[in-house]
């Protein structure tokens, strides 16, 4: 009967010591930087909205017990195809750039022995394209709107390339970031008062070009007390 339970209690602790090997318990994370250059987290079962390019590191973050021989598989799926990925990565962490608009299911497979653990997924809903640019600015140095630069709430814009032209046809500076701008200066040099002309062309993802092309007048003597 002792030899009968010493066989019971040692196959307990073998069931115990099994599922302690064989418990993986991730908990897959996408990290990433939004347009305000805010850091995010977002976990599985959430969703976040926002804007293209959007580059998120996405990791399994398995625990420290987490058995060697694991394996991993990050599956992208959109909404043209909710059942097929069109991509999958094969390792622990991986890295995305979203481009294109529209919804982007991103689910983790956990793959142990032979048994798959299916995470639920991580959702990105990138919105349509939209830009603008302003006709006047001042470079004044007062704070308020020295920067000749894309209006505020531009959305998916994944290509981007602004030149900025006196009146007599001269290219004055150039940039390839809506985030960017002009401050007034050419050659490192103040320009005069006056109007000039920027040309902007711009790709939205998804898929909408734009083609800008307007006057803009740079204010150096305006401030918010101006009357």
């Amino acid at each position: 009967m002792k030899q009968y339970r010493l066989r019971i209690f040692g196959m307990v602790i073998a069931i115990l010591f099994s599922s302690i090997a064989w418990s993986q318990d991730c908990q897959p994370l996408g990290k990433f930087t939004n347009t305000n250059g805010e850091t995010n987290t977002i976990a599985i079962g959430d969703t976040y909205s926002g804007s293209a390019p959007l580059t998120v590191t996405f990791s399994a973050n398995p625990p420290i017990t987490n058995d060697a021989t694991t394996k991993y598989e990050w599956h992208f799926f959109n909404q043209k195809n909710i059942h097929l990925p069109f991509l999958i990565r094969y390792e622990e962490n991986t890295e995305y750039t979203f481009t294109e608009a529209g919804t982007t299911k991103v689910v983790l497979y956990e793959i142990l022995k032979g048994d798959t653990t299916r995470y639920n997924a991580i959702s990105f809903s990138i919105s349509e394209s939209s830009l603008q640019m302003p006709n006047a600015f001042s470079p004044n140095g007062d704070g308020i709107n020295d920067i000749y630069r894309a209006k505020p709430g531009y959305k998916s814009i994944i290509e981007f390339k602004a030149i900025i032209f006196n009146r007599w046809g001269q290219k004055i500076y150039e940039w390839n970031d809506p985030a960017g701008g002009w401050d007034g200066k050419y050659k490192g040099k103040e320009v005069a008062q006056g109007t000039y002309f920027v040309n902007v062309t711009a790709k939205g993802a998804d898929g909408k070009e734009f083609r800008i092309q307007r006057d803009v007048n740079l204010l150096r003597g305006y401030t918010q007390n101006t009357r």
